[in-house]
């Protein structure tokens, strides 16, 4: 009994002064050469998620958000009646979970940029099948699966970074985008 106790407490011993460690490899302080994180985006990338009443994901937006910083937005820096990646960086992607309609069409299920050419009263919003991409450099209206036009509304106050959320609709949600002293409301309904 006494040899029992004596290995068991040796066990225990050894397990305390050799703790196992899975990264004893891994280096624990690193030079500031060694350890590189880049800086903070100056249009750091955000996302809106619809969920309807069940709380099942309906539809997701990923973007950047540049900042307004005293300039002139729409007209100068996005130019009117050019197609816009609607944000800054990589294209917007809105991803849908279930079948939409937009416009007069059904959007199906999946992921899309969403591009929008920015007018003074009215905008042009666009889902395209080309993802993963760059700005609107390689935009292509053969990928377009929706335009849709809405009109151009006045924001209550400035809106100093590009901004999206979804707000509940009788049909579904409207996609609410919003950047300097403006924003356009996207409808879209469920398909039942």
């Amino acid at each position: 009994m006494k040899k029992l106790i004596i290995g068991g407490l040796s066990a225990i011993c050894l397990l305390i002064a050799n703790p196992v460690n899975a990264q004893e490899d891994d280096k624990v302080n690193f030079s500031k050469e060694e350890l590189k994180f880049s800086k903070m985006d100056a249009s750091p990338m955000d996302l809106a998620l619809y969920r309807d009443q069940n709380d099942q994901a309906v539809a997701r937006v990923i973007y950047s958000r540049p900042q307004k910083r005293d300039r002139e937005i729409f007209g100068k820096l996005i130019p009117y009646g050019e197609v816009w990646r609607t944000g800054a960086n990589e294209a917007t992607e809105i991803t849908l979970y279930k079948d939409m309609k937009v416009a007069d069409a059904v959007v199906k299920a999946g992921t899309y940029s969403l591009y929008s050419i920015p007018g003074e009263t009215e905008w042009t919003v666009i889902l395209n099948g080309k993802t993963n991409t760059w700005g609107a450099y390689e935009y292509t209206d053969k990928e377009d699966k929706v335009r849709i036009n809405v009109p151009v509304r006045k924001a209550p106050n400035t809106i100093e970074s590009l901004s999206m959320a979804f707000q509940e609709s009788n049909k579904g949600a409207d996609l609410l985008i919003g950047w300097d002293n403006s924003y356009v409301k996207v409808p879209f309904e469920s398909v039942k």
